[in-house]
């Protein structure tokens, strides 16, 4: 996969005396690629679409979009030069404008004829034609959200920056939303860099991810790499519930307080093994083995989680709807996968 995007050692502050807002960050994105940086609010991450986007200006580091340096030591491409499009949180619709004018908005430099006919294009793209005279108070959320992506779109961009783009939806809509948007950036085969704090988001939609911590970009990989490999304790309890326990590695297995447990990749001395709820069994209890005993079930309809006391450690655990275990019961905590190392 070609590389779209090279994002190279970039730092930006607010202020002399104050600490980085994004910390010596690296990364890339390929052709046609969804990418997605994930972090709680205050990680930096919409940021670094700024500085992407040319809104803001680094202390260092560098950005380039194809062969092409756009921000580094030696260069500063204005913002309208780039040819990125940018849906914003708000959307920034034009409230005096209607749809069909918000979509023409960016086509400047064409004819009435060849602006029309793009903007008629992309609207039915995103399913919104039949409204192009609506003026955006009349629209709902969903639909001035899909306004905005085609006034992004209308203009071809090389790379497509969403911020938070599915904050201002209902949950409903904001899944069909988001998988509707996906399959609109797969089928016109655009890059795209989006940044959201909501992981389950962030799993869906991209084709790999960063994960920000502090400015800084914490690890980078498909969403289920990540999710089953996690490199450190921030990441494995970022995407999603995890149990962090201590290990005595040797080789492939470690001494817990689950018992001798098998690892991903060899270690050695002591570490923290992350193992997933749903990678954890009931087994009855023989003598002999370390006993938990649940002290909480929760009914979901579709599956149940258990909250398991193992000495001083507290486990999560994904059981199946009908899984006969219940309060107060004591039982034997059995891995099904291999345990992470992660924080060694």
């Amino acid at each position: 996969m070609s590389e779209l995007l090279q994002v190279q050692g970039l730092r930006k502050r607010f202020g002399i005396d104050q600490p980085y807002v994004v910390d010596g960050v690296s990364f890339d994105i390929g052709a046609n690629e969804i990418f997605v940086l994930v972090g709680s609010s205050g990680c930096g991450k919409t940021t670094i679409l700024r500085l992407i986007a040319g809104y803001d200006y680094p202390e260092s580091g560098t950005i380039t979009i194809g062969e092409h340096l756009i921000t580094g030591s030696s260069a500063h491409v204005p913002t309208d030069k780039r040819n990125i499009g940018f849906v914003f949180q708000d959307y920034a619709l034009f409230p005096n404008m209607s749809v069909f004018k918000n979509v023409c908005f960016g086509l400047r430099g064409k004819s009435h004829i060849q602006r029309a006919n793009r903007a008629f294009s992309v609207l039915g793209m995103v399913g919104m034609r039949n409204l192009a005279d609506r003026m955006p108070h009349e629209l709902s959320s969903g639909q001035q959200q899909r306004v905005a992506l085609a006034r992004s779109m209308a203009v071809a961009p090389r790379l497509l920056l969403l911020d938070e783009p599915f904050n201002n939806l209902d949950a409903e809509t904001r899944q069909s939303t988001r998988n509707e948007v996906r399959v609109l950036l797969r089928r016109n085969r655009m890059s795209s860099l989006m940044v959201t704090h909501d992981q389950e988001e962030a799993l869906s939609f991209a084709d790999r991810i960063g994960v920000m911590r502090d400015g800084r970009v914490e690890q980078v990989g498909t969403p289920q790499e990540l999710y089953e490999h996690p490199r450190t304790s921030f990441v494995a309890k970022f995407l999603g519930h995890t149990n962090l326990l201590p290990a005595q590695a040797n080789g492939d297995r470690a001494e817990c307080p689950l018992g001798v447990v098998r690892l991903y990749k060899k270690a050695r001395g002591f570490v923290t093994i992350a193992i997933r709820p749903e990678h954890l069994r009931f087994q009855h209890l023989y003598p002999g083995q370390p006993a938990g005993q649940i002290t909480r079930r929760e009914f979901k309809g579709h599956d149940l989680t258990y909250q398991v006391a193992l000495g001083d450690q507290s486990l999560v655990v994904q059981a199946d709807y009908d899984c006969p275990f219940s309060v107060g019961q004591s039982v034997r905590v059995v891995p099904v996968e291999p345990a992470v190392v992660v924080d060694a």
